[in-house]
């Protein structure tokens, strides 16, 4: 995996425009990850940053199932009902993230998710190489 970032494009905070994979590998699809942890139970009602940790928490969790790690994450697809606290999620993020991994992503603003209390949902793509 490689990224490729455009001198012609505004640098990504926390993203990468471009990432190219050369395959053969492993692709791992991790569905929208929401800040419940695994009894059920809302974490951080209210609270963004509480919520980012355990929808990251929730996505290392997955990938560890699927026999994945962070560097092999190629796409995170953002899904928050208010896109003005940016910052907050990012800040959460890189408490979690390993330094260096900046994936292609997108941020979409939606009204609503699948419950009223929840602020983010995050959905993540992964390629494994055949090799490990």
């Amino acid at each position: 995996m490689s990224e490729t970032n455009s001198p012609d494009i505004v640098p990504g905070t926390g993203y990468s425009h471009v990432i190219s994979v050369d395959v053969p590998g492993r692709l791992v699809v991790i569905s929208g990850q929401i800040a419940l942890d695994a009894g059920g139970n809302l974490v951080g009602a209210g609270d963004l940053r509480a919520q980012t940790r355990q929808v990251f928490t929730n996505l290392e969790a997955a990938l560890t199932a699927a026999g994945a790690r962070w560097e092999h994450v190629v796409r995170l697809g953002y899904f928050m009902r208010d896109a003005g606290q940016v910052e907050v999620m990012r800040a959460a993020r890189k408490e979690i993230l390993p330094e260096g991994v900046s994936p292609a992503a997108s941020l979409i603003e939606v009204s609503g998710l699948i419950r009223d209390d929840l602020l983010l949902e995050v959905e993540a793509l992964a390629v494994v190489p055949l090799d490990r």
